[in-house]
């Protein structure tokens, strides 16, 4: 639904209407009306005013929705053609630069082809816009206008994930299993014993296995792993996955899967191990888990796997008859929750007054919890009490997405609405560094330079990335302090907020035509035995704007990617960001990446 990111993405679109130097460009294109861009100023300006309202009806008015998908659609096209002559305004200011007095770029805006070019699109974004406009007329929408005051940091902007509360009856029970002998081994013929942590999404699964995973009881293992498994149980990933976690290093590529399974077994010969296995879907079958697991079974007696899923019958196929499952919590649990992530050590009267309000839209989830809390925070007891009767706790419902994080998103400041929607592109349970995704940000222009606080941008980002963090839009890593991830719900949520315009190469398969051509950003994780037609599906993404391989480790980074930017991206006119890791590892390591 990526309409929902619209109110963040017009007003960097009217900023840029309104640049002198665009307008200047426009008029030097032949047979274009010099008035043309206050015309889309106007009419956008006037569309950014029914906003709101819009954003709210089209949870129940299918009409509105669908008017808002080509809204989106529309607004893209718009930039694309302004980044047409962002492209000549660089080049002009390069020449400028060497000291050029070519008016080369004043022959070039001259070109018959360019000129027809440039006024069918010009005419085609004229007409689709006044048809919007017609459109509207009939949906009653309010203008309830737009917020100009400026966005300010909050006075915490990060903090620790926290106490993990209302899980130490689980976490016991948990410990005992893995601390047992091996007496409860599914066969004389491995050494291993899994220990599955099964329930619903957001009831705190990955939560409750890194405190265990980070238990000082458990130091008798060694090595220990943790690896996130995610929808795509591809064995090769998984298993050079776990020879990575529990060497803690960088792997050597390898395409044989034998060959990494004996490698794995190596490392885990004759050793007591602990390894997670974090959000397995139904997607593993059994003769896959089989494959997987050989290289465990020549560990030590009282080797365990943790495995956190929702499916019981995942838990059951590895082995596991008494899985864990884990229940919502307390009302009383999640208010201790919501406390905490809203920075309340003392709890203000106004506060503890909605507490019953507040629970009940925690619905027992901790994720719920700790969102609210951070959505709640530093808010006045009027803001707290619209948020908590706002309607779309009832309508949120219909879209699969908790109301909890939806909010969380509606009330975004419009920046971070930005900035959050564009990490749809990145994979489910992927790892990233705060800095690696600045740096995209960077690189797709989402951070603003703000000259007046004499800020860089880098800096910016950092205050973005943190406010994102303490809402709980970003969560630590069970790997590491540098490391982040978002949870799978909050995927869902960026999802849902960028629509098409944020793809995996993996769904796009599954598109139709006309939907390729909606996507502008998309993501893939290479695969060693991928071949060039995979890649076919971007022949029909003609307005793509970013083309992002992201690798499992900056050593593992795949050829056939190269070629496919090399071969098949130079034939879309709009990618403004390709192979950014690969182009940026001497960032990266800097930055630890």
């Amino acid at each position: 639904m990526g309409e929902a990111v619209l109110g963040a993405f017009l007003p960097v679109l009217l900023q840029k209407l309104a640049d002198p130097e665009v307008i200047e460009y426009f008029g030097r294109v032949k047979g274009v009306d010099k008035k043309v861009l206050e015309k889309w100023t106007r009419t956008l300006t006037a569309i950014e005013a029914v906003l709101s309202d819009a954003e709210e009806k089209q949870l129940t008015q299918r009409a509105v929705k669908l008017w808002l998908d080509d809204l989106r659609d529309l607004a893209y096209d718009v930039q694309d053609i302004l980044d047409t002559f962002d492209t000549e305004m660089l080049k002009r200011r390069i020449e400028r630069q060497q000291g050029s007095t070519s008016n080369s770029w004043i022959s070039y805006l001259s070109k018959p082809k360019f000129n027809f070019s440039v006024n069918s699109e010009i005419k085609k974004i004229s007409d689709r816009l006044e048809e919007i406009t017609t459109r509207e007329k009939h949906f009653g929408l309010k203008k309830l206008g737009v917020s100009k005051k400026p966005w300010k940091m909050p006075p915490t902007t990060s903090q620790l994930d926290g106490p993990v509360i209302g899980r130490n009856e689980a976490k016991e029970k948990i410990l005992d299993d893995l601390l047992s002998n091996g007496e409860h081994s599914t066969s004389n013929f491995q050494n291993f014993h899994v220990v599955s942590i099964v329930g619903t999404g957001g009831v705190g699964k990955t939560t409750l296995a890194k405190d265990v995973f980070n238990d000082a009881a458990t130091e008798q293992f060694c090595p220990k792993g943790w690896v996130c498994v995610s929808d795509d149980f591809d064995l090769l990933r998984l298993t050079t996955a776990v020879l990575q976690s529990v060497t803690s290093g960088d792997v050597k590529e390898s395409k044989e899967l034998n060959s990494v399974q004996e490698k794995l077994s190596k490392e885990l010969a004759g050793k007591k191990f602990l390894i997670v296995l974090d959000d397995v879907w139904n997607t593993c079958n059994y003769d896959q888990w089989t494959t997987l697991q050989s290289a465990f079974r020549v560990g030590a007696v009282g080797s365990k796997i943790i495995v956190t899923t929702r499916d019981a019958n995942v838990a059951k196929m590895m082995g596991d008859s008494s899985p864990h499952n884990l229940e919502s919590m307390s009302e009383e649990d999640c208010w201790k929750i919501f406390v905490h992530h809203a920075l309340l050590n003392n709890t203000p009267q106004d506060v503890a007054l909605l507490k019953e309000k507040i629970v009940v839209k925690c619905n027992g989830l901790p994720l719920a919890a700790k969102t609210l809390g951070g959505l709640l925070r530093c808010k006045t007891v009027d803001e707290r009490e619209e948020i908590l009767d706002h309607k779309m706790w009832n309508l949120s419902n219909q879209m699969g997405i908790l109301p909890a994080l939806q909010l969380s998103y509606h009330y975004l400041p419009s920046n971070l609405k930005r900035c959050f929607t564009y990490c749809a592109i990145l994979p489910n349970d992927y790892e990233f560094g705060e800095m690696q995704l600045i740096l995209l940000w960077m690189a797709e222009g989402l951070i603003p330079q703000e000259a007046e606080e004499n800020k860089q941008m880098e800096d910016l980002g950092r205050h973005y990335f943190r406010e994102l963090v303490s809402r709980s839009l970003f969560q630590k890593s069970s790997k590491g302090n540098s490391r982040y991830i978002m949870h799978e719900l909050i995927t869902d949520l960026a999802r849902w907020a960028a629509g098409n315009s944020c793809s995996r190469l993996e769904d796009m398969q599954n598109y139709d035509s006309s939907r390729r051509r909606l996507v502008r950003h998309s993501s893939h994780i290479p695969g060693m035995y991928d071949g060039i037609k995979k890649f076919g599906v971007y022949s029909e993404a003609i307005c793509l704007r970013t083309f992002l391989p992201l690798s499992l480790s900056l050593s593992n980074y795949n050829y056939l990617a190269q070629r496919v930017t090399s071969d098949l991206l130079p034939k879309l006119q709009i990618l403004a960001t390709a192979l950014f890791e690969s182009i940026s590892n001497n960032r990266a390591a800097k930055y630890n990446w």
